[in-house]
């Protein structure tokens, strides 16, 4: 993508927060240096702050705190989680934060949260029990986490260009369809579908061993990807031209394909799906502790889960799968009552190797 056409999709909105940043790593620039979204309110000591992807940043993800305080909380934005950690660790005042469950152990650990009151939270029932204990965030009985958005890394393939021999990731290495294939160029994604594919014991703490097996599979990849995609616009272009036959994706590019009427399948393969999911944490250093139980809770609502589920990704209320409607929850690949699916997810974790997986990409895609 070049700056012409980033600026003109970042203009129109035309840019999920993943996208946005996927480009702006690639260009090698931090969210942070350029004025990706609109200008940041002077901060209003009455308010809660919210330290949020961008993205989210838009009072149609927390309506309820809206209406009951009559503005929207501070909303500082981050480019990535890291970017957040390290503004945290620094001293960065927020009373609500928004990591992916992955980083839940590690903010933990770095005592950068604590633990919030579900009592408080008049939409915690209607939240997936499935999501509530994911990676520790029940951890010793306390809440410390409070699941708010979620999807999948699966397979997309074109039904009339394609033919599995069966559900698996193994279609992204098939022979049959050598130039064709696509691959993410997010190695966070791509070394846990490698790792499953190879028999990992812990995809997210690999041995030697594995890590080797791990580059061999990549290495004999290839040859068939036509290219690693890192902006989906460009992977969803070649899905519907036909140069891409088969690929990872997320929710979203099933949601543009159908769309566009290109006849595409979203597999689940047996191997597992990726699952991620973000949400809310109560900072350390809180000082509207109130404020931001409110909007957490807004955060979890059925209204806000009703808005991400149009912008394309699972929401954590049941209530807001329930009303969205079947054909709106198929468009994102996402089932009407998703607490099976979510067991059969693989979830983001902080991966012990990624430095070593990062620099094994690297030489497969260079050939080394």
């Amino acid at each position: 993508m070049d700056i012409k056409e980033f600026k003109s999709r970042l203009a129109n909105q035309d840019m999920t927060r993943r996208q946005m940043v996927q480009a702006l790593t690639a260009a090698g620039v931090a969210l942070v240096t350029m004025p990706v979204t609109r200008k940041l309110a002077q901060a209003d000591d009455n308010q809660a702050t919210y330290f949020t992807w961008s993205g989210y940043d838009t009072p149609d993800f927390f309506p309820g705190y809206v209406k009951k305080y009559g503005a929207s909380p501070n909303l500082p934005v981050f480019s990535d989680e890291q970017e957040a950690f390290q503004k945290l660790m620094a001293g960065f005042k927020t009373d609500v934060a928004h990591p992916c469950s992955g980083r839940i152990e590690k903010w933990r650990n770095a005592k950068l949260i604590q633990p919030f009151d579900t009592s408080k939270l008049s939409n915690w029932p209607d939240v997936f029990d499935t999501l509530k204990h994911i990676n520790t965030a029940d951890q010793d009985g306390k809440q410390w986490f409070s699941p708010v958005d979620w999807g999948n890394t699966a397979v997309i393939y074109r039904t009339d260009l394609v033919q599995p021999k069966e559900d698996s990731w193994e279609l992204l290495w098939d022979e049959r369809y050598k130039g064709r294939i696509s691959m993410g160029d997010d190695i966070t994604d791509t070394a846990i579908i490698t790792a499953l594919l190879i028999g990992a014991k812990n995809p997210y703490a690999m041995t030697d061993d594995e890590l080797k097996k791990v580059k061999d599979k990549l290495a004999a990849q290839k040859p068939l990807v036509r290219f690693y995609w890192s902006d989906a616009t460009v992977l969803e272009q070649g899905i519907a031209s036909g140069e891409i036959v088969a690929a990872s994706a997320w929710n979203g590019t099933l949601a543009k394909m159908i769309d566009q009427g290109v006849p595409v399948k979203w597999m689940s393969p047996k191997e597992g799906m990726l699952t991620w999911v973000c949400g809310a944490v109560l900072t350390s250093n809180a000082t509207e502790v109130d404020k931001a139980h409110d909007l957490i809770n807004a955060l979890i609502s059925k209204e806000a889960g009703l808005w991400l589920i149009a912008y394309g990704y699972g929401h954590s209320n049941k209530k807001a799968f329930a009303e969205a409607g079947e054909a709106a929850l198929t468009k994102i690949g996402l089932p009407a009552d998703p607490s099976e699916h979510l067991k059969r997810g693989t979830f983001s974790q902080d991966n012990k190797r990624l430095e070593d997986l990062q620099q094994i990409f690297e030489q497969v895609k260079a050939g080394v």
